[in-house]
């Protein structure tokens, strides 16, 4: 099997190739973010989803790449305090079962603004925006001019979401669940002072103006996210109702909290043929028995697991479905799929794949359709859930709870960065990729020579939450001197 490095040489040519000939016959052009670009559903979901969008925006960078992720023996790990010894690596459980890691880069997709698994929805959800929507009063249809949407205080769903409103022209609006949220406003009310902040991605919400709706867990938890996403839609439409008969009559469109939902889901349905391109390495000719004539079909690198984090049930959705179709379409034994939960148990990740599927119109009446799940199990399955289970394993991963880390991974966040030069995020991917490998070496056998593809879903801005308890690390691997401009050692230095 050819490295992965030849099939990003052999695709970068094919895309360099494309853009040129574009380029000199003028196929290509520049357009606004808020073009509608009509849109095709890949031709291994077509047979099998009745709900399938008609258009989408473009404002991802995509392909996102795939790299495969060195093994590396280092004598000095940092330079900081307590560097200098040998260490071992903290994925040398991997390399010691013979196994390659590859990474896909979805945290390149968007710059700091967008990047992230979110983007890829959105270019969904917010072409759907844009797109006349019915009153629920019957009384016509207007374009939305305002995006609610919900998530913790340090949301990277919100944050993509505010800056994907505002390149198209919509107005963000965003609910924030925080511990904070009485301080903050008792702060606003009695002192006229704002305490909310601007940590990592609060910074970046507010640089692009979102307005912000704060709520307690406790709120959260007992209202729902849906319901309180409904009541600040409500709330925008309602006012400008009662207001002056001149004022343009508004409407909101509701985002569910990590953009999880049918429309947002048809994101990663196409970062699955997305995947499936890059993974193909040329093609197979053989002479047939029967005719004599050629016999050609696709080669594919191989890969046997998918890892990834999962926190509101979209990208597994997307992920599992897609891979299981795709595969199907080509006639080829699927990766096993693994989606870490960071917040809620499996059993919820299973029913809630199960609803998005509905909700998409997945069908599965196709004969033999769970050949795709085993070689040996040609019977027909019309069950999602059951197509599911026999795709994605769904692994328990949230530790001490959601956005909650342990020391030891955020150790693993700071070495892995030290290692790799990829940094991690505390809430998503960094707790996913360290409770995947405690897995691996529980369950080495199952993992041995095989090929592991982590799914990296950005949100490495969620760092800066977590300063204070990563500065050790950070002290540990990333030393702090005075230069010595002067050839000689400055008075007072150690």
């Amino acid at each position: 099997m050819k490295r992965i490095s030849s099939i990003f040489s052999t695709a970068y040519f094919s895309i360099s190739l494309i853009l040129t000939i574009a380029t000199v016959t003028g196929a290509m052009s520049i357009t606004s973010p808020k073009t509608l670009h009509k849109y095709v559903a890949p031709s291994f979901a077509r047979a099998f989803f009745r709900n399938i969008p008609t258009h989408k925006l473009r404002i991802a960078n995509l392909p996102t790449p795939i790299h495969q992720v060195e093994p590396y023996e280092y004598n000095d790990l940092g330079s900081g305090k307590g560097s200098g010894s040998s260490k071992t690596s903290i994925l040398q459980p991997l390399w010691d079962l013979n196994i390659t890691l590859l990474m896909k880069r979805d945290d390149m997709s968007g710059g700091v603004e967008l990047g992230g698994n979110k983007i890829r929805k959105l270019e969904f959800l917010l072409a759907d925006a844009l797109q006349e929507q019915n009153n629920e009063d019957g009384t016509g249809s207007r374009k939305c001019d305002a995006v609610v949407t919900i998530g913790g205080e340090q949301s990277n769903h919100c944050r993509a979401t505010a800056a994907a409103c505002r390149m198209v022209g919509l107005e963000p609006h965003l609910i924030l669940r925080t511990r904070r949220a009485n301080q903050v406003e008792k702060a606003k009310i009695e002192e006229n002072e704002d305490t909310f902040g601007y940590i990592g991605n609060v910074m970046f919400d507010r640089m692009v103006g979102a307005h912000i709706h704060m709520c307690t867990p406790g709120e959260y938890g007992r209202f729902g996210n849906k319901a309180l996403v409904e009541r600040v839609c409500r709330d925008i439409e309602t006012e400008s109702s009662s207001s002056s008969s001149s004022k343009k009559k508004r409407k909101a469109y509701p985002i569910p909290v990590g953009g999880s939902n049918a429309m947002g889901t048809w994101g990663y349905i196409d970062a699955v043929d997305e995947l499936v391109q890059q993974l193909k390495i040329g093609e197979n000719t053989s002479t047939s028995d029967d005719d004599g004539g050629d016999d050609k079909s696709d080669l594919y690198e191989s890969i046997d697991h998918i890892v990834f984090a999962c926190g509101s049930g979209g990208t597994a959705t997307g992920i599992t479905l897609g891979i299981g179709l795709a595969y199907y379409e080509l006639n080829e034994q699927p990766p096993r799929v693994h989606a870490v939960g960071v917040c809620d148990d499996p059993d919820y990740f299973y029913a809630e794949i199960e609803s998005i599927g509905n909700e998409m119109g997945l069908e599965l009446t196709t004969k033999s359709l769970t050949r795709s799940l085993s070689s040996n199990d040609s019977s027909i399955s019309s069950s999602i859930m059951e197509f599911v289970k026999g795709l994605v394993q769904i692994h328990q991963g949230k530790g001490l709870g959601y956005a909650s880390s342990t020391q030891e991974e955020l150790d693993f966040i700071a070495e892995f960065a030290l290692e790799t030069g990829v940094v991690l995020d505390p809430v998503y991917s960094g707790k996913a990729l360290y409770q995947f490998i405690k897995e691996v070496m529980n369950k080495p056998e199952e993992f041995r020579n095989s090929r592991i593809m982590f799914w990296h879903t950005g949100g490495s801005l969620g760092v800066y939450d977590k300063i204070d308890a990563l500065a050790p690390s950070l002290e540990r691997l990333s030393g702090i001197s005075r230069m010595d401009v002067y050839g000689k050692k400055m008075v007072g230095d150690d």
